[in-house]
Parts: C-alpha cells; structure tokens; sequence
C-alpha cells in the first residue's frame, strides 16, 4: 500500500506508540486521525508533528472502551478526512493485579479496551476499507500475551487474545484486500514502563534483554509502517524486542 492520499484512523494516536506511528505515517504521505481521551500537552504536540510534514491531522476525544466511542471515531475519521484506509489500534495501558486481588471492574476494562474495541472498530472500519477496494488494520499485541510473568493476568490474558484475534480478520477479509497484522512489542520506554522502579529497569536491561537496552515508540512505528505497506503480509505477528522471547536463561 502507497500511503500518499491515504487516510490512517489510529486509537491512543496522542503519544507513545500511537503518536510515534502517526507520526510514521504522515511522513510517508498519509492525512492521519488520532483519537485520545482528552486535550493535552501530547495531544497538541502530536498534532504539530503531523501538521508540520504537510499533512491533514484530526484528533477525535472519546473512549474506546465504549463501544459507541468505537464507531463514532470511525464515522468522524470518514466524515472530516473522506475515507479510511488504514486502522491502527493502540489504545491500551497497564492492568496490574493477580487472580485475587484483581477486581472484576478491572478485568472486564482490560477487555473493553484491548479486544472488545477491535470488534467494534473494525465492525465500522471494514465496510469503508471495501468501498476502497483496499485497507490495512494493525492490532498492537504485546511479548506478555506470548510469555506469563506474575501480576499482570487481565494485561497478558488480552494481549493473548490479539494474535488470534489477527489470524481470524485476516482470513475472513483477504478476498476483500484487507490486511490484518501485528506487532508484540517488548520493553518500549514510554510513559507505559515509566513506572518501573531503577531496580526493575536495571534487571531487564543486565538479565533480561539481550540487547541489553529499551525499544523506542519510533522503532515499534517502524514495523507498524511496514506492516502497513507491504501488500503480501497477512495474519503475521511481528515481534520487536531486543531478544526478550527469545532466551529460555
């Protein structure tokens, strides 16, 4: 897929991954719609990014975990841009918490905004991707939805969930020429792994990644973007993370 005149609809697009991925996408030619869950400093600057390549930018506030929320960002992406080729679904966060300290409010969210929101966002994308005869979706899994660690269950349980979830779209929607991929990213440092205590950090760098740094959001948009354009990549998980999975000591 040639991006230029392309119009790319990424979910939690405000910072982090998402930001860095519309930022990846505006450079090779896509007008681009981030959707967050309130105005802000990365939100205004996300926008900047993307305006300042000379492409269109719309941001559309809402709530992914709501399935209204789901539709309404597709509708307006379609109504404020003209079309949607593109999905990215990046929207997420931590969901700390074991088996019984972990409340059901809290494993249900995980739910709603990991895999429930694919539903009804590509429920409401697809049928403007067949009308352009084309379209490509990116889900944003996780190395926690390959391996288990402890404290994390409703987090790995859902990042789990998306590579089928991947699988599935993607045979259903290939006769269509549409593209569903991808990518489990490991330890990225954004304001997701912000919290991680020196010791943690200093663990996972010594012990855990071969590569013995973090990934960075603009290395993650790099794979989404060649995710994205690569026309005979379908049902695929790309991993990126400096080896993490792919030591047993």
């Amino acid at each position: 897929m040639q991006l230029k005149g392309k119009i790319a609809l990424i979910t939690g697009g405000t910072k982090g991954i998402g930001a860095a991925t519309a930022i990846a996408l505006a450079k090779d030619g896509a007008d681009v719609a981030i959707t967050g869950r309130r105005e802000d400093d990365d939100t205004r600057a996300t926008k900047r990014a993307v305006e300042s390549l000379g492409r269109r930018c719309e941001v559309i506030f809402g709530d992914v975990a709501k399935p209204a929320e789901c539709t309404r960002a597709v509708e307006e992406t379609v109504k404020r841009l003209g079309a949607l080729d593109v999905l990215v679904h990046s929207a997420g966060g931590p969901v700390p918490g074991n088996l019984l300290d972990l409340t059901p409010e809290a494993w249900h969210t995980a739910f709603d905004v990991h895999v429930h929101a694919i539903y009804y966002l590509c429920r409401a994308a697809v049928p403007h991707m067949k009308q352009r005869k084309e379209g490509a979706v990116v889900l944003i899994s996780s190395t926690a939805g390959k391996l288990a660690i402890v404290g994390n269950l409703a987090y790995q349980a859902v990042k789990g969930a998306i590579p089928q979830l991947t699988r599935a779209l993607a045979r259903e929607l290939a006769n269509d020429n549409i593209r569903v991929n991808c990518v489990a990213p490991g330890v990225v440092w954004t304001k997701f792994h912000e919290k991680m205590t020196p010791e943690q950090r200093k663990n996972n760098l010594d012990n855990r990644i071969p590569l013995h740094r973090d990934g960075t959001a603009d290395q993650v948009a790099d794979v989404i973007l060649m995710l994205v354009k690569n026309d005979y990549m379908t049902g695929d998980m790309v991993t990126i993370d400096g080896g993490l999975t792919a030591r047993i000591a």
